[in-house]
């Protein structure tokens, strides 16, 4: 959080409360800490993904497994309302309605947000059938 406000083109909006969770993918791994930021850039989607994988590399990710054990990853779930894919970057991304400790702290800063896709609000959006994932919730003092 501290590196992304550092950047003068980015400006946090939100920060969701953290999520500790069941490991998503592969299951033999230690638990998740995940959480939400909304942000304003006046980068480009292109220039905000490679910020968002320079951040990753700054906090100390380094090559892994798919859905292993790491660092830190970033996504982008929404980039304002656009509806985008190439090879290397999907938004809305396309997982977001399948996993609780996305969509659950999603909902928790942006209720009313419209998914692009769907033209629905996220909290109208029914979600019983995802994966359940979250163990507990903490609330971030920043």
């Amino acid at each position: 959080i501290n590196i992304i406000s550092e950047n003068k083109y980015v400006s946090i909006e939100k920060v969701s409360s953290v999520y500790e969770t069941k490991p998503y993918g592969v299951k033999e791994q230690n638990n998740f800490y995940n959480l939400v930021i909304k942000t304003k850039t006046q980068l480009s989607l292109k220039d905000f993904f490679i910020f968002c994988k320079e951040t990753e590399k700054v906090v100390g990710r380094t090559q892994s497994l798919r859905w292993g054990e790491r660092e830190i990853d970033l996504d982008i779930l929404f980039f304002n309302n656009l509806i985008y894919s190439d090879d290397i970057i999907t938004v809305p991304h396309k997982e977001v309605l399948f996993r609780d400790f996305v969509f659950i702290p999603l909902i928790e800063i942006e209720p009313d947000f419209i998914h692009p896709g769907i033209g629905k609000k996220l909290n109208e959006i029914d979600y019983n059938n995802s994966e359940k994932n979250i163990i507990k919730k903490f609330n971030l003092d920043l």
